[in-house]
Order: C-alpha cells, then structure tokens, then sequence
C-alpha cells in the first residue's frame, strides 16, 4: 500500500493512494492517527471514503505528528570518507521536531540568517507497532514503511557548536513523503537515491552502501529507547552534499531541489526568501 496525508477543503485526511486517485481513509486525520491504530493495516486496506484524483492532489507532510524524529548522520560509506572520517562503530543519532516538518511540494524558506543551506537526500522508515530492545532480525515487523526525506541542513549554525541539533531543525524546513510505501512494495536494502538542483544531478547513490541498515537502527535506537507507532527515522545522506564540494555550494532563494527515491517517489521544493 502507499498512503498519504491530503489537504482537504475540510482539513487533512489519510488516504491510500489506488493507481491515480487518492481514496481517503473516513475517521483518520492524518497518516500519524492512522498508524496510532494497532489495525491499521485493515483499516487502511479496507478504507472507501471519497476518491481525490492524484493529478492536483495537495498533500500535507505525512507525519504531521510523530512523537519522535531520530536521525542518523554520517552512515552512507561515500559520504564518511568525503567528510574525512573513518567508518563509524556505532551510529551517530540527532533529533528533529513536528514542528520542522513540511509537505512533499512545499516551499522552504531560505533563512536570512544562515546562507550556508544545504541539501541531504535520506530514506525515512516509519515505525508500526511499538518497538523497544528488538533484535536486528525481528526489526522488519516493527517497520510500517518507506518515504522519502530532504533534512535540509543550515550547515552555518549546524558548525557553530559540536552538537548538531540547531542546524537540522529550523521551522517547516524538511519535507516529507510524497507517501508510505509498506515494506512488501519496497527493498530498502537496494534503491537509488538521488538529489537534482535546479536540474543538476548533485548526489546518487543507492541504499546498499547504508553502513547502518534500516533493521539495524531499529535494533539499535530501541536498545535505548521505546519507538512508538508513527514515529520516523531518518537513515542519513550519501555523498554530494554542498558542504563537501570544492567549492562549496549552498542554496539560495529561488532554486529548486528534487530528492527522489526509486520506488518511493519524488519530492519537490522550492526556497523561497523570508516574509519581509
């Protein structure tokens, strides 16, 4: 299944997308509601609300709620060795809030006070049942599914301090979705992932060279805390991001980033300058 969170005329709406139209999931708000219920699977499989055609279809960002937002850095091999670090033992994990949160097609505000903004293609898994100190090999029945993340980073503030957490979650800064696609629609161990800017190809790669698998931050993150239904995990870029290169490139007002991943779909954002 894909599901989705729409903007209606009557507020948000789950939705399960069928070829090309949405059919809304009567009862649930939002994919975070939706995953709060331990049936959703049937629910959602056996949804018959209102059909919305995908052409023109608004969706929100697919988890306006989750109670947590845990993120990987540095765990695609290629992006390690060109920030000139050794392979990591253990994941290195951060924080986001809701509240950084955006839609697919949302713009983002390229902030005044941070011009170093910078672009970060990740495979996200949402949590589907609460996980706490499961094995590596069970992880699989935890995960409701795949979508696609841009952590767009504010690389200036990120550098200011050897914590990263006030460079990765600036206001409706990270866009999420275009959809959950459940595990027997999508590989995670095998996908291309990719990032255009303005058209040009900035970074590709695929899941494989994941140091830290999806199964294995399940594993790991819930060795140390409870993973709750709904929650989202974020499994870290590949090499290419604006930081690394030589020169280095950042974004500005006007340009136009592209995340995709096979199998999971696309997202589009544009910056836009801040409100005067």
């Amino acid at each position: 299944m894909r599901l989705a969170t729409l903007r209606t005329p009557d507020g948000t709406a789950a939705a399960r997308l069928d070829g090309e139209t949405y059919t809304l999931i009567e009862g649930c708000e939002d994919v975070s509601e939706l995953l709060a219920d331990p049936e959703w699977r049937e629910v959602a499989a056996g949804a018959a609300g209102p059909a919305v055609p995908a052409d023109g279809a608004d969706l929100a960002t697919l988890l306006p709620a989750p109670g947590k937002v845990i993120c990987a850095g540095l765990n695609y091999a290629t992006h390690i060795r060109e920030m000139g670090r050794e392979l990591p033992e253990f994941p290195t994990l951060f924080a986001k809030f809701a509240d950084s949160l955006t839609g697919p097609y949302d713009d983002v505000v390229a902030p005044a006070e941070d011009p170093m903004l910078d672009w970060e293609c990740e495979l996200g898994m949402v949590i589907g049942a609460d996980a706490y100190r499961v094995a590596e090999e069970d992880a699989a029945a935890y995960i409701a599914g795949y979508t696609v993340v841009n952590d767009v980073s504010m690389r200036g503030f990120q550098r200011r301090t050897v914590e990263w957490l006030q460079g990765k979650i600036w206001q409706s800064s990270t866009p999420v979705g275009p959809a959950l696609v459940t595990p027997d629609e999508f590989d995670p161990a095998d996908a291309e992932i990719t990032t255009r800017v303005n058209g040009e190809l900035m970074q590709q790669a695929n899941t494989g060279d994941l140091v830290f698998t999806a199964a294995k931050l399940v594993a790991y993150v819930s060795s140390i805390v409870t993973l709750r239904a709904g929650d989202l995990l974020l499994t870290g870029t590949p090499g290419g991001v604006g930081l690394a290169r030589d020169p280095q490139v950042f974004l500005r007002a006007g340009d136009v980033v592209e995340v995709a991943v096979a199998g999971l779909g696309r997202l589009e954002t544009r910056f836009v300058a801040p409100r005067a």
